[in-house]
Protein backbone atom coordinates (compact mmCIF):
# COMPACT_ATOMS: atom_id res chain seq x y z
CA UNK A 1 0.00 0.00 0.00
CA UNK A 2 1.52 3.33 -1.00
CA UNK A 3 1.66 6.30 1.37
CA UNK A 4 -1.25 8.17 -0.27
CA UNK A 5 -3.57 5.18 -0.13
CA UNK A 6 -2.51 4.39 3.46
CA UNK A 7 -3.22 8.00 4.48
CA UNK A 8 -6.68 7.84 2.91
CA UNK A 9 -7.38 4.53 4.68
CA UNK A 10 -6.35 5.88 8.09
CA UNK A 11 -8.40 9.03 7.58
CA UNK A 12 -11.45 6.94 6.68
CA UNK A 13 -11.00 4.89 9.86
CA UNK A 14 -10.82 8.04 11.95
CA UNK A 15 -13.99 9.44 10.37
CA UNK A 16 -15.82 6.16 11.00
CA UNK A 17 -14.77 6.14 14.65
CA UNK A 18 -15.81 9.75 15.14
CA UNK A 19 -19.19 9.06 13.59
CA UNK A 20 -19.66 6.02 15.80
CA UNK A 21 -18.83 7.93 18.96
CA UNK A 22 -21.01 10.79 17.81
CA UNK A 23 -23.97 8.43 17.43
CA UNK A 24 -23.38 7.03 20.90
CA UNK A 25 -23.27 10.53 22.35
CA UNK A 26 -26.60 11.34 20.73
CA UNK A 27 -28.34 8.56 22.66
CA UNK A 28 -29.53 9.20 26.20
CA UNK A 29 -27.48 10.82 28.93
CA UNK A 30 -24.01 10.43 30.37
CA UNK A 31 -22.90 10.38 33.99
CA UNK A 32 -20.66 13.16 35.19
CA UNK A 33 -17.96 12.98 37.83
CA UNK A 34 -18.98 10.96 40.89
CA UNK A 35 -18.70 12.70 44.25
CA UNK A 36 -18.24 10.59 47.37
CA UNK A 37 -20.44 11.76 50.26
CA UNK A 38 -18.92 9.49 52.91
CA UNK A 39 -15.24 8.70 53.41
CA UNK A 40 -15.66 5.85 55.89
CA UNK A 41 -13.82 7.79 58.59
CA UNK A 42 -16.02 10.65 59.81
CA UNK A 43 -19.59 11.83 59.36
CA UNK A 44 -18.22 14.79 57.41
CA UNK A 45 -21.16 16.91 56.26
CA UNK A 46 -23.70 14.37 57.49
CA UNK A 47 -25.49 15.66 60.58
CA UNK A 48 -27.62 13.60 62.94
CA UNK A 49 -31.23 14.36 62.03
CA UNK A 50 -33.27 15.98 64.78
CA UNK A 51 -35.88 13.24 65.16
CA UNK A 52 -37.45 12.95 68.61
CA UNK A 53 -36.09 9.90 70.42
CA UNK A 54 -33.49 9.15 67.76
CA UNK A 55 -30.84 6.51 68.30
CA UNK A 56 -27.08 6.84 68.11
CA UNK A 57 -25.23 7.54 64.86
CA UNK A 58 -21.55 6.72 64.50
CA UNK A 59 -18.82 5.62 62.11
CA UNK A 60 -17.72 2.06 62.78
CA UNK A 61 -15.39 -0.17 60.72
CA UNK A 62 -15.74 2.12 57.72
CA UNK A 63 -19.54 2.14 57.83
CA UNK A 64 -22.00 4.85 58.78
CA UNK A 65 -24.05 3.13 61.47
CA UNK A 66 -27.57 4.35 62.25
CA UNK A 67 -28.78 2.66 65.42
CA UNK A 68 -32.44 2.06 66.18
CA UNK A 69 -34.32 4.70 68.11
CA UNK A 70 -37.80 5.17 69.49
CA UNK A 71 -39.02 5.66 65.91
CA UNK A 72 -36.89 7.44 63.32
CA UNK A 73 -33.11 7.84 63.35
CA UNK A 74 -31.06 9.25 60.52
CA UNK A 75 -28.59 11.68 59.02
CA UNK A 76 -29.10 14.76 56.86
CA UNK A 77 -26.59 16.16 54.38
CA UNK A 78 -25.54 19.74 55.17
CA UNK A 79 -23.61 20.41 51.97
CA UNK A 80 -24.76 21.37 48.50
CA UNK A 81 -27.26 19.12 46.74
CA UNK A 82 -28.27 18.45 43.16
CA UNK A 83 -31.95 18.85 42.33
CA UNK A 84 -32.24 17.77 38.71
CA UNK A 85 -30.57 15.19 36.46
CA UNK A 86 -28.51 13.16 38.90
CA UNK A 87 -28.03 9.74 40.47
CA UNK A 88 -27.42 8.95 44.12
CA UNK A 89 -26.31 5.52 45.25
CA UNK A 90 -25.23 3.71 48.39
CA UNK A 91 -24.88 0.28 49.91
CA UNK A 92 -27.02 -0.54 52.94
CA UNK A 93 -27.75 -3.48 55.18
CA UNK A 94 -30.23 -4.03 57.98
CA UNK A 95 -28.23 -5.16 60.99
CA UNK A 96 -31.05 -5.32 63.55
CA UNK A 97 -34.78 -4.73 63.42
CA UNK A 98 -37.53 -5.53 60.97
CA UNK A 99 -38.54 -2.28 59.29
CA UNK A 100 -37.04 0.07 56.73
CA UNK A 101 -33.28 0.28 56.81
CA UNK A 102 -33.01 2.91 54.11
CA UNK A 103 -35.41 5.81 53.87
CA UNK A 104 -33.54 7.86 51.29
CA UNK A 105 -34.96 11.37 51.01
CA UNK A 106 -33.78 13.34 47.99
CA UNK A 107 -34.68 16.41 45.90
CA UNK A 108 -36.82 16.22 42.78
CA UNK A 109 -36.61 19.74 41.45
CA UNK A 110 -38.15 22.00 44.09
CA UNK A 111 -39.89 19.02 45.73
CA UNK A 112 -38.63 16.03 47.71
CA UNK A 113 -39.52 12.35 47.98
CA UNK A 114 -38.32 9.36 49.99
CA UNK A 115 -37.34 5.97 48.62
CA UNK A 116 -38.40 3.52 51.32
CA UNK A 117 -36.57 0.18 51.36
CA UNK A 118 -37.95 -2.52 53.65
CA UNK A 119 -40.84 -0.68 55.26
CA UNK A 120 -44.17 -1.73 56.74
CA UNK A 121 -42.89 -4.85 58.46
CA UNK A 122 -39.75 -5.33 56.43
CA UNK A 123 -40.56 -5.80 52.76
CA UNK A 124 -42.27 -2.79 51.18
CA UNK A 125 -40.35 -0.71 48.64
CA UNK A 126 -41.68 2.46 47.06
CA UNK A 127 -41.73 6.24 46.88
CA UNK A 128 -43.29 8.41 49.59
CA UNK A 129 -45.27 10.30 48.60
CA UNK A 130 -47.02 10.57 45.24
CA UNK A 131 -50.29 12.48 45.19
CA UNK A 132 -50.31 12.19 49.01
CA UNK A 133 -50.16 8.37 48.84
CA UNK A 134 -47.13 6.90 50.61
CA UNK A 135 -44.83 4.06 49.56
CA UNK A 136 -47.24 1.39 50.75
CA UNK A 137 -50.19 2.51 48.65
CA UNK A 138 -49.20 4.05 45.32
CA UNK A 139 -48.10 2.91 41.87
CA UNK A 140 -44.49 2.37 43.02
CA UNK A 141 -45.36 -0.12 45.77
CA UNK A 142 -43.62 -3.49 45.51
CA UNK A 143 -42.67 -6.22 47.99
CA UNK A 144 -39.18 -7.67 48.39
CA UNK A 145 -37.52 -10.01 50.85
CA UNK A 146 -34.54 -8.49 52.65
CA UNK A 147 -32.17 -10.50 54.81
CA UNK A 148 -30.61 -8.97 57.89
CA UNK A 149 -26.86 -8.74 57.55
CA UNK A 150 -26.89 -8.69 53.74
CA UNK A 151 -25.65 -5.69 51.77
CA UNK A 152 -27.86 -4.20 49.07
CA UNK A 153 -26.89 -1.62 46.45
CA UNK A 154 -29.54 1.12 46.26
CA UNK A 155 -29.67 3.74 43.52
CA UNK A 156 -32.10 6.57 42.78
CA UNK A 157 -32.14 8.59 39.58
CA UNK A 158 -33.85 11.92 38.93
CA UNK A 159 -34.29 13.17 35.37
CA UNK A 160 -36.50 15.88 33.94
CA UNK A 161 -39.21 13.34 33.19
CA UNK A 162 -38.83 10.50 35.69
CA UNK A 163 -37.95 9.20 39.12
CA UNK A 164 -36.28 5.80 38.93
CA UNK A 165 -34.69 3.47 41.46
CA UNK A 166 -32.86 0.16 41.57
CA UNK A 167 -31.97 -2.37 44.26
CA UNK A 168 -28.94 -4.31 43.13
CA UNK A 169 -29.66 -4.75 39.41
CA UNK A 170 -33.45 -4.82 39.67
CA UNK A 171 -35.37 -1.68 38.77
CA UNK A 172 -37.98 -1.09 41.46
CA UNK A 173 -39.27 2.40 40.60
CA UNK A 174 -40.07 3.93 37.22
CA UNK A 175 -42.57 6.77 37.54
CA UNK A 176 -43.29 9.85 35.45
CA UNK A 177 -43.03 13.20 37.23
CA UNK A 178 -45.55 15.08 35.13
CA UNK A 179 -49.05 15.27 36.53
CA UNK A 180 -48.12 14.20 40.07
CA UNK A 181 -47.77 16.02 43.37
CA UNK A 182 -44.59 14.99 45.15
CA UNK A 183 -43.82 15.33 48.85
CA UNK A 184 -42.45 13.48 51.87
CA UNK A 185 -44.41 12.30 54.90
CA UNK A 186 -44.43 14.96 57.61
CA UNK A 187 -42.42 12.78 60.01
CA UNK A 188 -39.52 12.70 57.53
CA UNK A 189 -39.43 16.41 56.71
CA UNK A 190 -36.26 16.92 58.85
CA UNK A 191 -34.43 14.66 56.35
CA UNK A 192 -34.81 17.28 53.60
CA UNK A 193 -33.16 18.11 51.32
CA UNK A 194 -31.02 14.95 51.36
CA UNK A 195 -31.09 12.40 54.13
CA UNK A 196 -31.13 8.74 55.09
CA UNK A 197 -33.29 7.40 57.91
CA UNK A 198 -34.42 4.14 59.50
CA UNK A 199 -37.51 3.16 61.48
CA UNK A 200 -36.79 1.30 64.73
CA UNK A 201 -33.99 -0.43 62.87
CA UNK A 202 -30.19 -0.46 62.93
CA UNK A 203 -28.60 0.00 59.51
CA UNK A 204 -25.06 0.12 58.18
CA UNK A 205 -24.33 2.36 55.17
CA UNK A 206 -21.30 2.74 52.93
CA UNK A 207 -20.22 3.92 49.46
CA UNK A 208 -22.62 6.88 49.43
CA UNK A 209 -22.11 8.89 46.26
CA UNK A 210 -23.82 11.26 43.86
CA UNK A 211 -23.21 12.02 40.19
CA UNK A 212 -24.76 14.53 37.78
CA UNK A 213 -26.34 13.32 34.55
CA UNK A 214 -25.77 15.22 31.33
CA UNK A 215 -27.88 14.96 28.21
CA UNK A 216 -25.98 14.59 24.96
CA UNK A 217 -26.98 18.14 23.94
CA UNK A 218 -25.81 19.67 27.22
CA UNK A 219 -22.53 17.78 27.07
CA UNK A 220 -21.95 18.97 23.50
CA UNK A 221 -22.53 22.58 24.59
Amino acid sequence: MNRARRSTFVTSQHVALLLAFGCLACAGSARGETKQLFDGKTLGKWKVTDFAGHGKVQVEDGNLVIRDGVDLTGVTWSGEVLRENYEISLEAKRAEGSDFFCGLTFPVGKDHVSLIVGGWGGGIVGISSIDSADASENQTTTYHEFKNGQWYTIKARVTEKKIEAWIDKEQVVDVEREGHRLNVRFEVEPSQPLGIATWRTTAHLRKISVAPLYTAQKKAD
